[in-house]
């Protein structure tokens, strides 16, 4: 789908020079002198090297067309990660490089989107909470201040956050998966 270049935002994916490039940061320039044109700095997903370009207000560039399935976590090995369709109950396998340090926090069955570009998967979605639990935390000290009122602990998964004075080893908590922030006890 085309589109203009001052409609080019952050995190859109973009055709162009025959690659498949993220949208870093674009900020639209008018100068005094001459048109009006869009500097967007730009990452290639197949080959991690970043582009910084610069498009004239007139031209438009190609937007990638993205489709999205839902599909449940089945189990992982050494270097990737096994989901199954629900409906088609096709499975698929994703590298650990693409799945990220998010992959962490997948569980049995858990449900997430994947977005693929010509049937090649690009990245998964968890949903913004999941379920975890505490593995080992501090004791609280008593007398300490509100204001500096986090502990860190690791959770069953390894993930190392920050949490509340009152939380304990054994509790169970939501987990923010876009920040990995501790939301609230269960």
């Amino acid at each position: 789908m085309k589109i203009s270049a001052s409609d080019i935002r952050v995190g859109m994916l973009l055709e162009y020079k025959d690659d498949l490039w993220q949208v870093l940061k674009t900020q639209h320039v008018k100068p005094g002198k001459g048109g009006a044109f869009a500097q967007v700095e730009m990452k290639s997903l197949m080959k991690n090297t970043k582009l910084n370009e610069r498009f004239r207000s007139s031209e438009s560039v190609e937007k990638a067309s993205l489709e999205e399935s839902k599909f449940s976590y089945s189990y992982e090995d050494e270097t990737d990660y096994y989901f199954i369709n629900p409906q088609t109950f096709d499975q698929i396998n994703i590298t650990k490089k693409i799945v990220g340090e998010k992959g962490k926090m997948l569980t049995e069955n858990l449900e997430v989107n994947i977005s693929f570009y010509e049937n090649k998967p690009l990245s998964v979605d968890l949903p913004n909470q999941v379920t975890c639990k505490i593995e080992s935390t501090d004791a609280a000290i008593k007398g300490q201040t509100v204001s500096s009122s986090y502990k860190p602990a690791i959770l069953d998964n390894g993930i190392n956050i920050q949490v509340p004075p009152f939380i304990e080893n054994g509790d169970e908590i939501i987990v923010d998966t876009r920040t990995i922030e501790y939301i609230k006890k269960i």
